[in-house]
């Protein structure tokens, strides 16, 4: 086991890695940009080291601070948390090439998966549904044309090297396909240096699900059930919930099985998760896949009873799996709610500034994960996510009880924040049923706002 890792992230996850480690005995350094001096983090890590200025360029995307920060702490691993360095399969190598252990999947594996082009080859090889599409990337607007043609409208256009929501773009003819076609070239360009696009068939009300695995290095998989992310806005998730609702016993194996097919396919090692589109006939189809811990795993983490923080530095130490798949048992119903620092009243304004209020929720069922704290000055240079809470219910519908009873008790200001927001998307009749799709929020949103809904009583 190690004795010392490096946190390479901010905010939420790296003190939800510290408090793995402490528990672990293992100890933590932060690396932290001069804008969080005073962040949480550095302050419950046993040691942290400033990499740099505020702008993440400067700071948790250089490479080189960061090495240099894990061999002046003197550390044997680092972790990358998710988001920044999470996926980039240069820095895997340069901390394999410093005899550091990242923890994480083999820079193989992150490469082949990041190349969402690729991956989808790969796929198809071994038997994982895809949705129609391209073969690879699409080299110009009119091999464009020639796809959409064949597979008829809507479609939508994505960077090979995308996540994160960016660089997606849906066309309905063809004027707003080379429209589309274009501006998926310049976004994902900009956003991953990458220009290449492929293009697949856009299925109209589908369910985001995902499948968490977890692999170790003597060749043993598991996966850990699987999560609904349809509620979300921009391709960004707002809330998260395990098991997905509405889900037959039969889909619920297959997913699981094709999930860990796919993963073995990639040779991957270490906690990942592998998405995909379901739809209205349960038909699922692979997106891709996220080589890396999930800004939602709290909700696999309460309903399976496992850590799988923890788990991927144990892994990442060379120890086997600590679990078998027979013994991965979904008990209850889990439900995450994002809370960021935004307006939801004004286009979802990024909200930055001193938190002068915080009560936060507690009692049973309900887990924090936060970096907030009364007199936290957020800072504007990172993304707006402040905290995460988690509920748990013996069903669904106790589960949503607790969320909107933590929700309720929840005050912080005079920032803005997400909080509202939830209480009345889990207010909604059609959110109640489970019978929510990726357009939930477009259909429902209106001039940046929910529209009010009458306020039921939980259940």
């Amino acid at each position: 086991m190690f004795s010392k890792i490096l946190i390479a992230n901010r905010g939420e996850v790296a003190v939800r890695i510290i408090r793995a480690c402490r528990e672990l005995g293992i100890q933590s350094v932060v690396a932290f940009s001069k804008a969080d001096r005073d962040s949480l983090p550095v302050q419950l890590a046993d040691d942290a080291i400033c990499i740099g200025e505020a702008p993440s360029s400067e700071s948790y995307l250089n490479i080189p601070a960061i090495i240099s920060a894990a061999e002046i702490a003197d550390v044997e691993g680092i972790h990358p948390g998710y988001g920044f360095l999470a996926e980039n399969a240069h820095f895997a190598e340069i901390c394999e090439s410093c005899q550091i252990k990242f923890i994480g999947p083999k820079p193989e594996s992150i490469r082949l998966a990041g190349d969402k082009a690729i991956a989808r080859q790969e796929m198809e090889k071994v038997g994982v549904p895809t949705i129609p599409g391209s073969r690879g990337a699409v080299k110009n607007q009119e091999e464009a044309l020639k796809i959409a043609k064949k597979y008829g409208y809507p479609v939508v256009c994505k960077a090979a090297a995308g996540g994160g929501g960016k660089g997606i773009k849906v066309a309905h003819n063809d004027g707003k396909l080379i429209n589309a076609f274009l501006t998926a070239q310049a976004e994902a360009e900009a956003a991953f240096g990458n220009r290449e696009v492929y293009i697949e068939k856009y299925l109209k009300e589908p369910r985001h699900i995902e499948v968490q695995i977890i692999a170790d290095g003597r060749g043993n998989i598991v996966h850990l059930g699987e999560r609904d992310c349809s509620v979300q806005r921009r391709h960004q998730k707002l809330i998260e919930e395990a098991p997905a609702p509405s889900f037959s016993q039969k889909l619920r194996r297959k997913i699981g099985e094709v999930a860990i097919r796919a993963a073995k396919t990639l040779k991957y090692e270490n906690a990942g998760t592998i998405e995909f589109l379901v739809d209205e006939d349960e038909n699922f189809y692979f997106m891709e896949m996220n080589t890396r811990l999930q800004v939602e795993h709290p909700v696999t983490e309460m309903v399976t009873g496992l850590d799988i923080v923890k788990e991927q530095i144990r892994i990442a130490a060379g120890e086997k799996l600590s679990f078998t798949q027979e013994q991965v048992q979904i008990r209850g119903h889990a439900m995450e709610c994002r809370i960021n620092a935004e307006d939801p009243d004004n286009n979802f304004l990024p909200s930055p500034g001193k938190i002068e209020t915080w009560i936060v929720p507690g009692g049973p069922g309900i887990r924090v994960d936060s970096h907030g704290f009364a007199g936290y000055r957020i800072p504007p240079y990172y993304d707006s996510m402040i905290a995460k809470f988690i509920a748990f219910g013996k069903d669904r519908q106790e589960a949503i009880s607790v969320m909107l009873r933590a929700l309720k008790e929840t005050r912080i200001g005079p920032i803005k924040t997400t909080v509202g927001l939830h209480e009345k998307i889990l207010n909604r009749p059609r959110f109640r049923q489970g019978a929510v799709a990726t357009n939930f929020i477009d259909t429902h949103l209106g001039e940046g706002k929910i529209e009010p809904v009458e306020q039921k009583k939980a259940v």
